[in-house]
Formats: structure tokens, C-alpha cells, sequence
């Protein structure tokens, strides 16, 4: 068994997650990265000897065993950024693509928790990664919008399940982050307004107070700041990064 705790990344091979992993691994935790892909996997944990790899399907429940056997030691914090299909707007859709992002997202999530429950200790942190889509939804991002929507309410039930025991549960809602999946929303959305994707891209932009992205290592950043103790007071909450997108209260 490590000596060191451990944090446990799953959609790790991701352009969110690798930088995620890396930045939690350069605080000192080992972290046990979770894709489905052994190839892509193998990359990343070839560049960080603090980075190893855990080849297995969220999606299903076979995965709570491989993490299980993986994450070997006190478990400081999971880190749950899987990615969900651009399955098109919601008069298009099709339903059974809804119903796999609400099993990545919100299964998966409980499958990663059940996996780690003997090794988290006071002070853990369950961390979920879910969007600006799920509390300000639109008529082109229907996977993303729903899936992200249940996933801010299982991290408040997970918040009151394990509160008793030390365990804060937190929700990060990014903005759209300059990343080949904003570029298949984006798409998506050019093809329904008839408009080009880099067009979108601006108005994109446009949508945000300062006129920017979220970026990468913006959402690293705050999941890294999560693991000070003072994170406490944070328990059960939704960490909002979206640049000043969000025009509702609260």
C-alpha cells in the first residue's frame, strides 16, 4: 500500500482530466487515472511516475471493483470528469443517448463513490465535474443539460449521506472550456442556425461578462484548492466557473 493518500481522477485521459490529474499529482497525492482507453492511458502515466492507470468502464458496474483494487490507500479525494456524448438538441435526440449520459454521469458517479467508501477519512472530498448546461439549459446540448441537471442533485444527496462522517461532496459547474468537445457542441449548434462554427465560437464568447472561455487549468486549479481544510465550509455546494455567464439568482 502507498504511503501516499490518493486522489482518483476518472475520465483521466480527457483534455480536462489529464491536466486535472497532473495538478493533484504535483500536490503531492498519487492518483489512480480512470479511462477506458489502456493505450491512451499508458501516455499519461508514462509522463508522471505520481500517475498510474486504471483501464475500466464507468458506465458499468464491473468498474467499481477495478477502482476498488487500484486505489489502494486513503482515498483524499475522487475527481469524477467523464465526457458524454454531443447526442444533438432535444428534438433530436435520441433517448436512449439521454439515458447513457444520466448513467456516465450520475451511475458513474455513484459507482466511483461506492468503489473508494472504505478508504475515505474525514476531510475526503467527492468532487463531480458537471457544466453550465445543467442550470442554464438550451435547445442544442440536450445530453449535457440533463445528465449535468441530476448530477447537481446527487452531489447534494451525497453531500447529507456522508456529511456525518467528515466527507464533503462538491459540484464544479464550468463554463464552456476551449476543448474539442466545445467544438462538437459548437458545431452542432452551427448546423442547426445555419451558421459556421467559428461564428458560434464568438457568440459563444460573447455570452460570458469578460468575453472568455473557461479554461483547463482554471477548473484544475479549483479542484486542487478544494483539498485545503478550510473547503469544509464549501460541503454540498456548486462551485459555478463560467466567466460570468449565469444571469439568474441565485
Amino acid at each position: 500500500m502507498s504511503e501516499k493518500e490518493v486522489a482518483v481522477v476518472v475520465g483521466g485521459t480527457g483534455a480536462m482530466g489529464q491536466v486535472i490529474a497532473r495538478r493533484l499529482a504535483a500536490a503531492g497525492l498519487r492518483v489512480v487515472a480512470v479511462g477506458r482507453s489502456a493505450a491512451s492511458l499508458q501516455s499519461l502515466t508514462a509522463a508522471d511516475p505520481n500517475i498510474e492507470a486504471c483501464a475500466c468502464d464507468i458506465s458499468d458496474d464491473s468498474a467499481i471493483d477495478a477502482i476498488r483494487a487500484a486505489a489502494d490507500g486513503v482515498v483524499r479525494m475522487v475527481v469524477h470528469g467523464p465526457g458524454v456524448a454531443t447526442a444533438g438538441g432535444v428534438l433530436a435526440v435520441p433517448t436512449a443517448a439521454l439515458a447513457d449520459a444520466v448513467n456516465i454521469k450520475v451511475g458513474g458517479m455513484l459507482r466511483l463513490v461506492r468503489a473508494v467508501d472504505a478508504r475515505l477519512v474525514r476531510g475526503s472530498r467527492l468532487v463531480a465535474i458537471g457544466g453550465h448546461y445543467g442550470f442554464e439549459p438550451t435547445a442544442y446540448a440536450a445530453t449535457a443539460g440533463v445528465a449535468n441537471a441530476a448530477l447537481a442533485n446527487l452531489t447534494r444527496q451525497l453531500s447529507w449521506a456522508y456529511g456525518e462522517r467528515g466527507i464533503t461532496s462538491h459540484l464544479v459547474a464550468p463554463g464552456p472550456a476551449d476543448t474539442d468537445r466545445l467544438r462538437r457542441v459548437a458545431s452542432a449548434r452551427a448546423a442547426r442556425d445555419g451558421l459556421s462554427e467559428d461564428e458560434v465560437l464568438r457568440d459563444m464568447q460573447r455570452e460570458s461578462a469578460i468575453g472568455a472561455f473557461t479554461s483547463v487549468t482554471e477548473i484544475a486549479w479549483m479542484i486542487a484548492t478544494l483539498l485545503a481544510p478550510e473547503a469544509d465550509a464549501l460541503a454540498g455546494s456548486t462551485l459555478f466557473m463560467d466567466a460570468g455567464r449565469r444571469r439568474g439568482l441565485p
